[in-house]
């Protein structure tokens, strides 16, 4: 059970900022001086205005000017260094946490949803932002506004000021009790709508699908579904925060309403004058705004305080697959890699790789064939360290993968994937994928590598023809081949396809298949394929079943064993 809240997290990011949040509050207690003065300002002015003295009303009218305009200066200092402080807040938060998703591993991103990460990286950060500036903003003003003015109140008639206050306790308590309410409710609101985000996400990247089997109207009806349930959680925040200002506001009625009775008897009394309580009524009119804020600051807070929990939980995880302490950076390899006694699984109870052991020689092209679900996959995923080991090592130029640093080891890997993926861009920034700077004329080079300079040349843009998002100005068999222009530039010494012309017309494939030919050359490569015929040139190839490595040798040779390996050739040449 949670007993401590999220926002005590929020302080070291506050630090940096803490010049700029003292400039704002040196400014905020520098105008919440003039609220009792305007309090004073509104009873002299009814003073000078009921004994008909133009002169006094015009020296208070003109002394009022010059307060006024010093105290606009000061907010406005207060609102524009506050403002800058919590979005460069928002900010720092946002890149730290985008930081740490990046260094999550694969299995993390396989198992979560890509709307909720996206709402909480924007919405749920944006929101803690609003926080931090309305707190210091708003609620630190409204707090010292409180003070100064009753500290003027108790001076004027602290019998008054006693009585007025004595209903204050239950509306604390009342507004304490909202505030908890609230944050029930926010949470379930916030995890709805990143439900709702995280489904038109999906809908959105696979709207072909969905129009190829005539799914709109269940779509619709799962987006009308989820809609709902997102209403009903707001709904019941926003009862709860309507609520929450009808008593308050009824409260607070109630005590101006006792405060004009109380006064009038202070009046009879002779312990009061009537200009006194007209400034002391002028004080309590200014007591009314910050009471209202300060309430829906609160109100806000235990909303925020569910996006802080939604933020710092991602923050908290940790990923699976870190460096070594002196984790060295790996030189240039030869490409010689080995696997010694490799076990693997993603759940404990059932492994996916069992005891494999394998070793491929400098430039050696590997082909793994076999059913779906045998490993085939795994066990390349394994070479970058996607995935960590139960068991056993990888070995690249003999030396362990797990003591290198993921960047210089996942640098000598080129990968050419079955699903291209291209981000929004230019043709030329998705060829150059992860490289800050680079030369035009190798972006070229590596394009006519992969027989891709033709059709890019033939846009009128070329090179900086705007890809739209996932590629889909593009089509399949030019995808690819930008993929693999990637991979040449990246110029890896091993190199992983995967399944790489599966879903590509003939000649398309033609083209595709000649690309990668140029690509493989003098490269560690490992081809993974149900498509016997794009593994026929392979120097070995590595029948995979259950994880293990059952058959081994050229296409000549397994055929002529007849086993496993001419059962698959069999079945899909026959």
């Amino acid at each position: 059970m949670k007993t401590r809240s999220n926002y005590w997290q929020i302080l070291p990011y506050l630090r940096p900022q803490q010049q700029t949040i003292a400039k704002a509050l040196a400014c905020t207690l520098a105008f919440t001086v003039f609220w009792p003065i305007i309090a004073w300002l509104i009873g002299q002015t009814a003073k000078f205005i009921g004994e008909g003295d133009l002169k006094g009303f015009a020296q208070i009218a003109g002394l009022s000017a010059v307060i006024f305009l010093i105290r606009g200066t000061v907010q406005y200092g207060q609102d524009t260094l506050m403002a800058k402080a919590a979005l460069t807040i928002a900010l720092n938060i946002r890149k730290q946490v985008y930081t740490h998703l990046q260094q999550l591993n694969l299995s993390y991103f396989e198992t979560s949803k890509t709307g909720d990460l996206s709402y909480r990286l924007t919405e749920d950060i944006d929101r803690i932002g609003e926080v931090i500036n309305k707190f210091f903003h708003q609620f630190v003003p409204c707090i010292l506004q409180l003070i100064v003015v009753l500290g003027y109140m108790i001076y004027l008639n602290w019998q008054l000021t006693l009585a007025a206050l004595i209903i204050a306790p239950v509306m604390a308590i009342l507004i304490g009790w909202f505030g908890e309410r609230l944050l029930t409710y926010s949470r379930r609101s916030q995890d709805r709508i990143s439900d709702l985000s995280a489904m038109l996400t999906e809908v959105f990247s696979g709207i072909r699908l969905v129009k190829a089997f005539a799914a709109e109207e269940y779509e619709i009806a799962r987006f009308v579904q989820e809609a709902e349930q997102n209403r009903r959680a707001k709904y019941l925040a926003e009862r709860v925060k309507a609520l929450q200002f009808v008593i308050v506001g009824f409260l607070e009625a109630m005590s101006i309403l006792l405060l004009f009775f109380l006064g009038g008897w202070q009046i009879s009394q002779g312990n009061l004058t009537a200009t006194a309580f007209i400034s002391y009524v002028a004080g309590v009119a200014l007591l009314i705004d910050p009471i209202a804020i300060t309430t829906s600051n609160y109100s806000e807070f235990k909303q925020g305080e569910a996006s802080c929990d939604r933020i710092f939980e991602l923050l908290q995880i940790q990923p699976s697959v870190v460096e070594k302490p002196g984790a060295i950076e790996l030189l240039p390899v030869n490409g010689k890699v080995e696997y010694r006694n490799v076990t693997f699984s993603y759940q404990p109870e059932k492994s996916v790789i069992q005891n494999l052991n394998l070793l491929v020689h400098p430039g050696e092209m590997i082909a793994l064939v076999g059913p779906s679900g045998a490993g085939k996959t795994t066990l390349v995923n394994l070479l970058p360290r996607f995935y960590e080991l139960q068991a056993g090592e990888i070995l690249i130029d003999d030396i362990n993968i797990q003591n290198v640093t993921l960047g210089s080891l996942r640098r000598q890997i080129g990968i050419v994937p079955q699903e291209t993926i291209l981000f929004s861009g230019s043709i030329a920034q998705n060829i150059a994928f992860g490289q800050a700077y680079y030369e035009m004329k190798d972006v070229e080079a590596a394009a006519k590598i992969a027989n891709a300079h033709q059709f890019i040349s033939q846009f009128p843009d070329g090179y900086q023809t705007w890809v739209g998002e996932r590629g889909v100005n593009l089509s399949g068999g030019q995808r690819q081949r930008i993929a693999i222009a990637r991979a040449v530039l990246l110029n890896p010494r091993i190199l992983i396809l995967d399944e790489a012309t599966s879903a590509l017309d003939s000649e398309s494939e033609a083209l595709v298949q000649e690309a990668l030919e140029r690509l493989m050359r003098e490269r560690t490569v490992f081809i993974i394929a149900h498509r016997l015929a794009t593994v026929r040139r392979a120097e070995r190839i590595l029948v995979v079943e259950g994880g293990k490595i059952v058959e081994s040798g050229t296409h000549e040779e397994l055929l002529e064993k007849g086993d496993r390996y001419a059962r698959f050739y069999a079945q899909q040449f026959s």
